[in-house]
Order: structure tokens, then sequence, then C-alpha cells
């Protein structure tokens, strides 16, 4: 969860990527003071440098997905890990519900 300091940066830059606007760390400081909400004065620029050479359009519409296709390299792993525990329960000579 986010604390309160990093909530007015991150309306900020959410604020700026939709006037069109680059986020820098001026511009989210100017944000901030007009919403007269006081943060540390390190948050500004950590998200202006953290959001430097990010499109920020892609990031917004993949939140909490990992990328852009996270089912792509899924499904080996699931049948990677299925084929492990079929043959974990092969070695121990019964079965669940055997």
């Amino acid at each position: 969860m986010a604390s309160f300091s990093e909530l007015p940066c991150i309306y900020s830059a959410l604020i700026l990527h939709n006037d069109k606007v680059t986020v820098m760390e001026d511009k989210i400081k100017a944000l901030v003071k007009a919403a007269s909400v006081n943060v540390e004065p390190f948050w500004s620029g950590l998200f202006a440098k953290a959001l430097n050479n990010v499109n920020t359009g892609s990031l917004i519409c993949n939140v909490g997905t990992g990328g852009p296709d996270p089912a792509a390299g899924a499904a080996p792993a699931v049948e990677a890990k299925k084929e492990e525990s079929e043959e974990s329960n092969d070695d121990m000579g019964f079965g669940l519900f055997d």
C-alpha cells in the first residue's frame, strides 16, 4: 500500500500523463504544492526518475499483469509443475486416494 507521501506524487504523475505533459520533478512539485499537500521532498524526484524513460500509458494499462501478455509464458510453467507433482506421487508408491 502506498504511503501518504507517495499518493500525491502518483496522482500528479497520472494528471501529467492525462494532460500529455512529460512527468518531471518540478511539475510534480507544482501539482503537489497546488493541492496544499506536504510530502517529503525526495518523492517528486524519485517518481520523475522512475518514470523518465517509461511509456506511462502502457504502464497504466498493464498494472498488475506483469507485462503486456502474461499468459504467453504461463502455460509451460504450469505443465512442468503438474509433471513434477505426478512424478513425486509415483515415487511414494501410493496416491492420495488409493
